[in-house]
């Protein structure tokens, strides 16, 4: 018994671990280790606000290096599409969009470096996680009962 839980609590932190860097990731390996749709959707969003979460917390070093960054291309003439996304909807439609788009810890450091406010940014991005780890597990789930 001691051993099935250590396995489902190694997993779990598989799952969890992949979606701080990368929801697309996380989402399909729940599957492959065997989770539930739920669990998978579930440690798929866990793993994605832990990594927002520390990006803001730690923002500010982040900030200035991505001000100076922005600064050197803003010269250059060429907004990003984040930047874009910015300009036209603000903090909501970064946090609904860069978890898909960039992933969440990128998607934070944007919000960060645009200066958004930390309560507000994570807000936003927790419901785009929420939004997006829904919509790409059942994606998933269904996709792939369809081959089964």
């Amino acid at each position: 018994m001691g051993e099935d839980l250590l396995s489902l609590v190694s997993r779990g932190l598989a799952v969890a671990g992949a979606s701080v860097l990368e929801l697309w990731a996380a989402i399909p390996l729940g599957f492959a280790l065997g989770f539930h749709p739920v669990w998978t959707g579930v440690l798929s969003a866990i793993g994605s606000m832990a990594s927002a979460f520390i990006v803001v917390l730690v923002g500010g070093p982040l900030r200035n290096w991505m001000v100076k960054r922005w600064d050197r291309k803003r010269q250059s003439g060429k907004p990003g599409k984040m930047k874009a996304i910015w300009d036209r909807y603000g903090v909501a439609g970064l946090g609904l969009v860069s978890p898909l788009i960039t992933g969440a810890p990128l998607g934070a450091v944007i919000g960060v470096s645009f200066g958004a406010r930390a309560g507000r940014l994570l807000v936003w991005m927790c419901v785009g996680i929420v939004v997006w780890s829904v919509i790409l597990t059942a994606l998933v789930h269904y996709g792939v009962a369809e081959f089964l």
